[in-house]
């Protein structure tokens, strides 16, 4: 399917548009160039549109509690959803991949939220076989950037981090990391991900869905992000690593050989230059971030 040649306009809808991926989308359509000609995008914010409440209490704009559905009904040609690495279990062979959508042990620690996750996959397949409709999904690790959750207890985790670093510069106190510090990840900047998320739309053609990643050589300790962020805050105190809180999962290691295949030559923000800019964004932006 070309996008790139249809002859009417391409209407694109962008939910959660106030949020970390929305946003970061947002950027590259309007400040990037991204948007290409006979290209409409709209950008859909909770408050204009909360897509968690139910239709009867929506007045202004038509959808079901199933979008799937709701989208091949309006005849919507392309959806692509968001999956997350963190539907996979604990006890799994690394590196990940596409496949552990499919076959991951039944009784995982996050049975209800992964199982759920999965079902995007599988209606997505359903469709396709159905309805020739072409829904996928990409799967991005660890994504931060600004705009993200900020919050000290639910935030992701390099955005509370740096909620923390910044706050315990500004008292004077040591900055408290939760567990040993030992834990793996791949992190993956916000904007890298609008601007796969792009491709996707216009030119991966597979139902099958694709993780968005850097590489398994890429993959770091929460030790060391944390050390990134103390440089980029200049915080110079002392980092208290609390053991008696726990780890989590120890790694979540993703392959993103396919995304590779398809972009080889596709460039990735920089950990440490990622991490600078969101802080920098926080630290000046703190009076309107998600905290």
């Amino acid at each position: 399917m070309d996008f790139q040649t249809r002859a009417e306009p391409m209407r694109v809808l962008v939910t959660g548009g106030s949020g970390l991926v929305g946003k970061a989308i947002e950027h590259v359509v309007k400040q990037e160039g991204g948007c290409l000609k006979g290209e409409q995008w709209t950008f859909l914010y909770s408050k204009e549109a909360n897509l968690v409440v139910l239709p009867s209490q929506r007045d202004n704009l038509r959808i079901n509690d199933n979008v799937l559905q709701t989208s091949h009904e309006m005849g919507v040609t392309k959806v692509v959803s968001c999956l997350s690495s963190c539907i996979f279990p604990d006890k799994t062979t690394y590196p990940i991949d596409e496949s552990m959508i499919h076959n991951g042990p039944p009784h995982d620690s996050n049975f209800g939220y992964s199982h759920a996750k999965r079902m995007i996959d599988i209606q997505n397949r359903g469709y396709f076989a159905q309805h020739g409709r072409h829904y996928t999904a990409v799967i991005p690790t660890n994504v931060y950037g600004p705009y993200d959750n900020f919050n000290f207890e639910n935030g992701h985790v390099l955005s509370a981090l740096m909620h923390k670093t910044y706050a315990a510069k500004k008292e004077g106190t040591p900055l408290q990391v939760w567990g040993s510090g030992t834990p793996r990840r791949q992190f993956i900047y916000s904007l890298d991900v609008a601007r796969l998320f792009l491709w996707v739309l216009r030119e991966y053609d597979e139902i099958d869905p694709i993780i968005l990643s850097v590489g398994e050589e890429e993959e770091l300790t929460i030790k060391d992000a944390v050390e990134m962020i103390a440089d980029a805050l200049d915080f110079k105190g002392q980092i208290v690593f609390d053991t008696s809180k726990s780890d989590g999962q120890m790694k979540k290691t993703a392959s993103n050989a396919k995304l590779r295949r398809y972009l080889p030559d596709f460039t990735f923000t920089p950990l440490s230059e990622g991490i600078k800019k969101t802080c920098d964004w926080f630290v000046h932006n703190y009076d309107i971030a998600r905290t």
